[in-house]
């Protein structure tokens, strides 16, 4: 059987695991991100469900944990399985979504035939009453953003990733009842939770109006600058709300709908799709914006990288770069053309899994535009003011809510047929709002951001 592992993501809840970063231990090293995870005996759910699996509690030796929300573990157990597993918070009622629709799409990714483009690591069982999953552990992998980070996630591996996501949204759909899994079995299709069929929560329309006072403790002062951003203009909320619509009436398939980087996992050179506690019916296309607006993030960071290019892992941030408004808007350029092949890329691997109804790529655009602002309220976490990279990206995310049609072709989302333009700096950077970006002149990686937005 196929399916998940890693991270998730949801609407309102703040990261919820672990402290201390580890990194590769040699300067060449690709980087490998991992974390001390949550003390097993505060989480006794965790032994007991190996235990019934058969293959006895976590050895202490050895115990990591990866960056997410979510509390998880990473090791060898005592009788050598090797396993990664996860909690999910319930929510206030008491009920299970995330657990739901992560055995929803287990039951629905059983029919995937062999040799599918779409991997995910082999799900072990999950105990449904303490909201606790387990996975096959896949050894030395590395997530997609630390793949990214090292600028090893190359054309090749985007194609790939298109064809996965495209697969995905190809699959076919699973009934049954809606108790689920429990108590350690994998997830029957023929009494699995039904996919659910909901709206997904982002973004979150009520908020475009006021933010609600409930959540504002929560937040850092650069986050409700941020949200401020956003509703503070009245074409932006306009536009997501066209954009909801749209949404509303598109053709709607099986999708991972809180697609990042660091959902993917790269592994003996294969990619791997994680984390489908978000999983349900819903538009396409915003599985393909948020693989357009991650790279678009990427580009929008390297502006202000020391050299204007992708960085690696052990590069750092210059801080007090002193650039110019012309150095801005050129770097701006360069980074787009730097890693628009690798959204052509992905969309040439989507379309040969896949025909797009003929409106995916503009919704796709606007969804992009989307993700940039759900990644700017992300890196504003742990930040008093909004950064530049934070305003920048803001900026490019207006320009394409505003004309999603317009930055079509020059994303590489049309035909591939059709011959495409040259990247400008005008057709998505938006040069007005650039120079702006110079007041705080340090920032974070992409790489800092925590898995999903504390929206």
């Amino acid at each position: 059987m196929t399916t998940t592992t890693s991270t998730t993501a949801a609407p309102t809840e703040a990261v919820a695991t672990a402290s201390t970063a580890a990194t590769a231990s040699t300067a060449d090293a690709p980087a490998l991100i991992r974390f001390r995870p949550t003390g097993l005996d505060t989480a006794p759910e965790v032994n007991a469900l190996l235990e019934r699996l058969g293959f006895g509690p976590f050895a202490p030796d050895g115990l990591t944990a990866f960056g997410g929300r979510n509390d998880n573990w990473a090791g060898t157990t005592t009788r050598g399985r090797q396993v990664f597993v996860k909690t999910v918070a319930r929510a206030p009622d008491g009920s299970r979504p995330e657990i739901d629709r992560a055995l929803a799409f287990e039951a629905t990714a059983a029919r995937l035939p062999a040799g599918s483009p779409l991997r995910t690591p082999e799900h072990l069982g999950t105990d449904r009453e303490s909201a606790v999953s387990a996975f096959r552990l896949l050894p030395g992998s590395r997530s997609g953003s630390e793949v990214a980070l090292d600028g090893d996630f190359d054309e090749a591996l985007c194609r790939e990733a298109g064809r996965a996501v495209a697969t995905l949204h190809t699959l076919g759909t699973a009934g049954g009842a809606s108790d689920g899994a429990s108590g350690g079995e994998a997830p029957d299709p023929a009494s699995a939770p039904a996919i659910d069929t909901g709206e997904a929560p982002l973004p979150p329309m009520r908020w475009l109006r006021a933010f609600p006072w409930s959540e504002v403790q929560d937040r850092s002062m650069a986050q409700i600058a941020a949200w401020k951003l956003v509703q503070d203009d009245t074409e932006v909320v306009a536009a997501l709300h066209r954009l909801r619509e749209r949404e509303r009436t598109a053709p709607h398939t099986p999708a991972h709908c809180d697609l990042r980087f660091d959902q993917f996992l790269v592994h003996d050179g294969q990619l791997f799709l994680c984390d489908w506690e978000e999983f349900r019916l819903a538009d396409p296309a915003r599985d393909v914006g948020a693989f357009v607006g991650e790279w678009l993030f990427q580009a929008t960071y390297s502006v202000f990288a020391p050299t204007g290019e992708p960085t690696s892992a052990k590069d750092a941030v210059a801080p007090g770069f002193d650039l110019s408004h012309e150095e801005i808007v050129e770097r701006g350029a360069a980074g787009l053309r730097h890693h628009i092949p690798r959204i052509a890329a992905f969309w040439q691997g989507y379309t040969e899994c896949r025909t797009p109804d003929p409106e995916l790529a503009e919704r796709a655009v606007g969804f992009a535009g989307w993700h940039l602002y759900d990644r700017l309220i992300a890196t504003a976490q742990a930040h008093a003011v909004l950064n530049p990279v934070a305003r920048a990206a803001a900026g490019i995310g207006r320009t394409l809510l505003l004309n999603p049609a317009g930055a079509v072709a020059t994303l590489r989302l049309a035909d591939p047929a059709v011959p495409h333009p040259a990247v400008t700096p005008a057709a998505v950077v938006p040069a007005a709002v650039l120079p702006t970006a110079v007041a705080h002149p340090a920032q974070p990686h992409p790489a800092d951001a925590p898995s999903g937005s504390p929206r």
